[in-house]
């Protein structure tokens, strides 16, 4: 009767009848902790367990089943030291580490920010299944260890595992971070050629390919797909308008958004952030404001710290740094200031403003007083002001505080593999090598011809 109450989602009544019971088994316990689980009720699930160990006498009472439902709540909960008490608790008892239980443990790991332990343990496992291998691949990629999680989805194929649509969206989550846009199109070819039904019959590929293209400044692909899917949710709409944002296309990131109302969806708080984006990227100063008095006035949306972020950047863009200090002072959202006194930073340099350059430099050293690209920029400032006394200053506070500044990198993709540049490193690489020859023979050429002298 308790499964059965649990399975209808009437917990109210399966957990009174628990409560009930004279001395309740694991079996039961387990049972309501997996119906908790499947339903959301992720708290629930880790509140019983927990109430269960007292009425143990003094022995963990746990099985196999209990790691695999509250690994399952440990992830949604991002509850990392609760997973490893019971991971340790498991290798204690010596339970049956089987496949189910793995590919448990390796997905809760990898959700709560620790894919060296997922790792760890797919290493160490005999047999692994597609699961496995997925769990595996999205802990990497939702770490931002993009370039792993691709190492894996290829030696995945190449080990005869046939992937599944979660495997594909996290692997073109990672060449979306990476910006690797030839892999990205490998694995789309891949898509269409091993499943059985349509790309366009499954919404969360389709939205993972738009956010891939987009965030790889492909437009043109993004779009064809996005008019090609039939149902599209809210995800879709948010991907393209996103994409168009920060492609620096803001008329027709604002045009998706039109059409989005149109269609009577209705828009959330992501949609926002790629609509103001928009408007910060065009400059238009009055129609992001009017946007941001919309969501409150139309939607029922409070803006959040990143919606002001925007706004404060978008007045930092036109040179309204009064504005926008305004809207800083007048929001409260502690360490989520730091965007907006950045944004207020980065635009005061550019106007040359040292009175809210230094107004914004004071609260970013109190707000991350270890950042060095903060006082690297203020330093900067004051150089260009001719304050070479102030400029120093900032620099010798740095050394005190042993502070230096992360060296600038560029990367490219050439063949399916991505070369990082780091500036003045003069390590030996032959691609390095290459580049520097073909410019040395490129400036001998514009010498020749009278470009350089």
């Amino acid at each position: 009767m308790i499964s059965a109450y649990s399975d209808m989602g009437r917990f109210e009544r399966s957990r009174h009848l628990l409560d009930e019971m004279p001395e309740p088994n694991l079996v039961t316990y387990n049972s309501v902790i997996s119906s908790f689980c499947r339903s959301g009720f992720h708290k629930e699930a880790v509140n019983l367990f927990k109430g269960m160990q007292k009425t143990s006498r003094n022995a963990v009472l746990m099985d196999e089943f209990t790691v695999v439902g509250l690994a399952n709540a440990c992830a949604n909960l991002a509850a990392l030291e609760l997973l490893r008490q019971v991971h340790g608790a498991s290798m204690i008892m010596a339970l049956d580490f089987n496949r189910v239980v793995c590919n448990a443990l390796i997905d809760a790991y990898g959700k709560c920010g620790v894919p060296k332990s997922s790792y760890s343990i797919f290493s160490q496992m005999v047999e692994k299944d597609v699961v496995s291998w997925t769990a595996l691949i999205m802990g990497l990629a939702q770490n931002g260890e993009g370039e792993r999680a691709l190492y894996f989805f290829t030696k995945m194929q190449d080990e005869g595992i046939i992937a599944n649509d979660i495997t594909y969206v996290s692997a073109l989550s990672a060449c979306a971070d990476l910006a690797l846009v030839e892999k990205g199109k490998q694995i789309h070819c891949f898509i269409i050629r091993n499943r059985s039904s349509s790309l366009f019959d499954n919404v969360f590929i389709v939205n993972a390919l738009i956010d891939m293209y987009s965030k790889c400044g492909e437009m043109i692909s993004s779009m064809r797909l996005f008019t090609r899917l039939h149902e599209k949710d809210i995800v879709t709409w948010n991907s393209l308008i996103t994409g168009f944002a920060q492609n620096g296309q803001g008329e027709a990131s604002l045009a998706v958004f039109e059409m989005m109302v149109q269609e009577n969806v209705r828009p959330n708080h992501v949609t926002f952030v790629g609509v103001l984006s928009a408007c910060s990227h065009s400059g238009l100063v009055s129609e992001g404001l009017s946007f941001l008095a919309t969501m409150e006035e139309r939607y029922n949306l409070i803006p959040r710290s990143d919606h002001y972020a925007i706004i404060v950047d978008l007045l930092g863009r036109k040179n309204r740094l009064g504005e926008a200090l305004e809207v800083i002072e007048k929001v409260n959202y502690g360490s989520s200031l730091i965007g907006m006194w950045g944004s207020l930073l980065a635009n005061a340099r550019v106007y040359g403003n040292l009175e809210f350059a230094k107004r914004a430099a004071e609260a970013l050293f109190e707000l991350e007083p270890k950042n060095t690209g903060r006082y690297v920029m203020l330093s900067n400032i004051y150089a260009n002001a001719g304050m070479w006394d102030d400029a120093r200053e900032i620099r010798r506070v740095m050394e005190e505080m042993e502070l230096t500044k992360e060296a600038g990198s560029s990367w490219i993709e050439v063949k399916n593999v991505r070369h990082v540049f780091v500036a003045e490193d003069m390590s030996e690489n032959k691609l390095e090598d290459d580049i520097r020859g073909l410019l040395a023979n490129l400036v001998a050429q514009m010498k020749d011809v009278g470009y350089m002298y």
